[in-house]
């Protein structure tokens, strides 16, 4: 192999590690973007799931009537 050739391989080299490193990135930040998303979607959730809890019990404390020996 010449000096000519090598010095093609390095730059080939130099511009696919260049190349993969920019990917990489990218995807770091989609990861990123995306657990903070995931974040916040959890918590979202949680929310609803409580106001869904909350609204469960209200309904069933509407629904079922005290007794008639029961007086306040």
């Amino acid at each position: 192999m010449n000096l000519t050739e090598l010095a093609a391989r390095l730059a080939k080299l130099e511009s696919d590690h260049a190349h993969l490193e920019r990917q990489y990135d990218e995807l770091n930040g989609v990861a990123i973007d995306q657990g903070k998303l995931l974040s916040r979607l959890q918590k979202k959730l949680g929310q609803i799931d409580e106001a869904m809890q909350s609204q469960d019990l209200e309904r069933v404390r509407e629904t079922n009537q005290k007794p008639p020996h029961y007086a306040p």
